[in-house]
């Protein structure tokens, strides 16, 4: 947990982010252990997506840095796309493949052991099971959410980054993934989360940032939402 001598697995340090004249993002510092999650809060427009880019190396900072586990980050390097599982905030899937084609796939590219059972499992997991032969076009949005979910999880990942992944899920669909997102905590997986949901910044979360137009608003626990709610 926070406070502990474990050594940050991604650390941001000065970064910021600007789009010709736009500040997207104002610099700021950082840190994301082992075993926890940090939660980026705030509106549309916050700058939660543009730091979750820099974070995963989807995109590079104007200043400062983004370090993985001590090293540049980037998408494109093997022992980032070995270690970094990303949900995002796009659907990306091929038309003309099942679900469960999807996640054969993400096996094979990462060479997991065991890959059947594993994927059956996560497909239960997702409540995907009865939708393993469709294609993606066939799912509703919270199905193809979960299916997002699913491909992320299917795979190794040391850190696991997600944009508004409660976006589009029903009440127990969310409660699951508050379920899943400790669980990842518990296996010692480091987890970066956007949202602008209380209740899961609560139920997950160890740090928050508060973000607002690029800037950070506040930061600190989850009780530093209760803070800001009771000030405004």
């Amino acid at each position: 947990m926070r406070g502990t001598q474990q050594a940050p697995l991604l650390r941001l340090s000065g970064v910021s982010r600007r789009y010709g004249e736009r500040e997207a993002l104002h610099p700021l510092d950082l840190e994301v252990l082992p075993g926890t999650c940090t939660a980026l809060f705030g509106h549309n427009g916050s700058g939660k997506s543009t730091l979750l880019r820099l974070a995963c190396g989807r995109d590079r900072p104007t200043t400062g840095e983004v370090l993985f586990d001590g090293g540049p980050v980037d998408e494109d390097d093997p022992q980032v796309r070995a270690r970094v599982a990303v949900v995002g905030d796009t659907v990306a899937f091929y038309p003309d493949l099942t679900v469960r084609d999807h996640l054969e796939l993400i096996t094979v590219a990462h060479d997991v052991a065991g890959a059947g059972a594993w994927i059956d499992q996560v497909l239960a997991d997702r409540r995907l099971t009865g939708h393993a032969d469709q294609l993606p076009s066939a799912l509703s949005s919270g199905q193809t959410q979960a299916l997002q979910l699913a491909a992320a999880l299917v795979r190794p990942r040391d850190l696991l980054v997600l944009d508004e992944p409660e976006q589009r899920l029903d009440p127990g669909a969310r409660t699951r993934l508050a379920e899943l997102l400790r669980g990842e905590k518990d296996d010692g997986v480091a987890v970066l989360l956007a949202t602008h949901q209380a209740e899961l910044v609560h139920a997950v979360a160890d740090h928050v940032v508060v973000l607002e137009d690029g800037r950070v608003l506040a930061e600190g626990g989850p009780g530093v939402l209760d803070e800001l709610d009771g000030a405004a």
